[in-house]
């Protein structure tokens, strides 16, 4: 088997979350609380962790899959049902536009903020039949009873991922896992506009003479636009320069990374989601952090996530 042609980290981890989560995804650094947010999809569960160590966790019963910081400290999440607002302060969940799909077969999946403050979404079509999911956008309009809509953008989509916006507001990328596949769009942020995607890196499949390295899952840029992806079955995060190309491979002592952020109090801690859901008892046995939160110090410096931008009277609900 041959070495790659790039370079390999193989660090220390250190598990940062009490509660291993059976799909931890989105992992959120808020810096005006110190603390790490996540969530547990197959858990329906939110934790947060502070600086200090302390660690709280909310039930919602509803599949909760992506994360965003409001203006007022409120958290837009992604969940089957469509798009709700969280208080953290109280645990309160209001959902603020309803799914436009069916939710016996669809749920959110993987979203941000763009730099302009709007929320995407994409979607995972469970039944993986079909590429009937989509990119959703959090919309306000004033004719459903909440003042919100969830309006289709992309499609072509089985298993959304990746999602993430330079910071100029000129790019952003967006990744069909089943496929192996990251894409890249010109994005106008100014009217949220997509334009022709191309292939930003084709990973291969599973085959039996090769090596496997994952397919990608949740994404994150840092400061320099390099774009960090965990390939979940493969065990390790990549670092991907603009052009597509890979920079670096970080290896991750559990088979399943799910999504990673680049956070903590100077921007530089990796922080790696991770699976143990539906995994091989015997993959289970043999790595006991699965389904927790890892962290490591890096050089790479990351961007505060982009904020939701709509004033924080329009939500009361």
């Amino acid at each position: 088997m041959s070495s790659p042609a790039w370079p390999v980290l193989a660090p220390v981890f250190e598990p940062v979350s009490q509660i291993a989560s059976l799909l931890g995804e989105s992992p959120l650094w808020v810096a005006g609380e110190q603390a790490l947010y996540w969530v547990d999809i197959a858990g329906d569960a939110i934790h947060r962790r502070t600086a200090d160590g302390i660690q709280q966790s909310w039930s919602c019963e509803d599949a909760p899959a992506c994360l965003a910081p409001a203006t007022d400290g409120r958290l837009v999440v992604g969940l089957r049902s469509g798009v709700g607002l969280f208080q953290p302060q109280d645990g309160h969940l209001h959902l603020l536009a309803a799914a436009p799909y069916d939710t016996a077969s669809s749920r959110c999946n993987d979203g941000r903020c763009d730099p302009q403050g709007r929320f995407w979404v994409g979607t995972v079509f469970e039944p993986k039949t079909a590429d009937r999911a989509c990119l959703y956008c959090l919309e306000p309009d004033p004719g459903t009873s909440t003042g919100w809509i969830l309006r289709a953008h992309l499609n072509d989509n089985l298993t959304a991922n990746g999602l993430a916006f330079s910071a100029d507001s000129g790019m952003a990328w967006w990744s069909h896992t089943p496929r192996h596949v990251i894409w890249q769009f010109p994005f106008d942020g100014v009217s949220g506009t997509f334009g022709a995607r191309r292939v930003f890196h084709q990973f291969p499949t599973r085959t039996a003479d090769q090596p496997y390295g994952g397919r990608p899952d949740g994404a994150c840029l840092d400061n320099t636009g390099a774009y960090w992806v965990a390939m979940y079955e493969g065990g390790q995060v990549l670092r991907l320069d603009a052009a597509g190309d890979i920079l670096l491979a970080v290896t991750v002592p559990v088979t399943c990374p799910t999504m990673v952020c680049l956070g903590g109090p100077n921007l530089r801690t990796l922080y790696v989601t991770t699976a143990s859901k539906g995994r091989p008892a015997a993959e289970r046995a043999a790595e006991p952090l699965a389904g927790h939160v890892l962290a490591i110090s890096l050089d790479s410096l990351g961007l505060p996530p982009a904020v939701h931008g709509i004033a924080p009277d329009v939500w009361q609900g």
